[in-house]
């Protein structure tokens, strides 16, 4: 006959509490690095104070981007691109044959990958999410996410080569502040619909970021003097400071005093060795 205690129940579900909080942490700490870097970034340059949730605050778009529209035109770019790498290579070693052989995969690839795109911008970042297949599909697929911080970036450039122009492709480049590097390290985004007015999106966004900044330095200067003027100093000090406030201007005059003192000890010490090395001897006089 076996007994159940009254509290093996609640052990149970204390157990089962336990293993579920245990998996939870261990999901959280198998989550990319990246992007957790990115919402702690993304936190602290928020004027919320706490961190919150990054899906909540990517619900907060102002702007998206479409790349749809160019997705034909894309694809042909890239087609012919790749079709004319393939007849150099043809010309110098023979790669290029296998080249234009694998050029339906490449196909594949392509609209595989404009699909997938999503590019937005939210109050904090520029966010772009790509689901990318490997060069052999049957592999899987790689998955990127690029956080950028809209107080990082210095413009918006609009670019489109002669090739690209054939085609109506562009590509735009964000620029970080900071030291100049390469055009190769920053960010680059080809296919997409409107590039004009993602750069004003984000250029007006940038704008209202530094306004609100300076309206809040402006603010916070001119609230100082109201202070001041408004309220005491020992209205608003505690006892303890406001006595050491109230001594503060005494202090100085201390320090005169003891300095005075200083130098009048030190000339007595001066006179006393003078008597010493020349003493005086007095004579009678008859």
């Amino acid at each position: 006959m076996v007994v159940v205690h009254p509290s093996t129940p609640v052990m149970l579900c204390g157990a089962h509490v336990l293993v579920t909080k245990q998996f939870i942490d261990q999901s959280m700490e198998s989550k990319d690095g990246v992007v957790e870097i990115d919402c702690l970034e993304r936190g602290l340059l928020s004027d919320s104070g706490p961190l919150e949730d990054c899906e909540s605050e990517d619900e907060a778009v102002l702007y998206t981007a479409s790349f749809e529209e160019m997705e034909e035109n894309y694809v042909k770019y890239q087609t012919a691109q790749w079709v004319l790498y393939s007849l150099l290579l043809i010309l110098a070693w023979g790669i290029g044959l296998f080249m234009i052989l694998y050029l339906p995969v490449r196909r594949y690839i392509l609209r595989k990958d404009i699909r997938s795109r999503k590019l937005f911008v939210t109050p904090n970042a520029i966010v772009y999410k790509v689901v990318r297949p490997v060069p052999f599909p049957c592999f899987g697929d790689l998955k990127k996410e690029k956080h950028v911080l809209l107080p990082s970036v210095a413009d918006i450039v609009v670019e489109q080569g002669y090739l690209q122009s054939l085609f109506g492709v562009y590509s735009i480049r964000i620029e970080n502040v900071g030291v100049r590097r390469p055009p190769s390290d920053d960010v680059q985004i080809q296919g997409i619909a409107n590039p004009v007015a993602f750069r004003k999106a984000v250029l007006t966004r940038l704008s209202n970021m530094r306004t609100e900044a300076f309206s809040r330095q402006v603010s916070a200067i001119e609230d100082g003097p109201n202070l001041r003027m408004g309220h005491s100093p020992a209205a608003w000090m505690s006892p303890s400071k406001s006595f050491r406030h109230d001594s503060f201007p005494h202090s100085g005059e201390l320090i005169i005093l003891q300095k005075l003192e200083e130098v009048g000890s030190s000339v007595k010490r001066v006179q006393s060795l003078i008597e010493e090395q020349y003493p005086q001897t007095s004579e009678p006089v008859d």
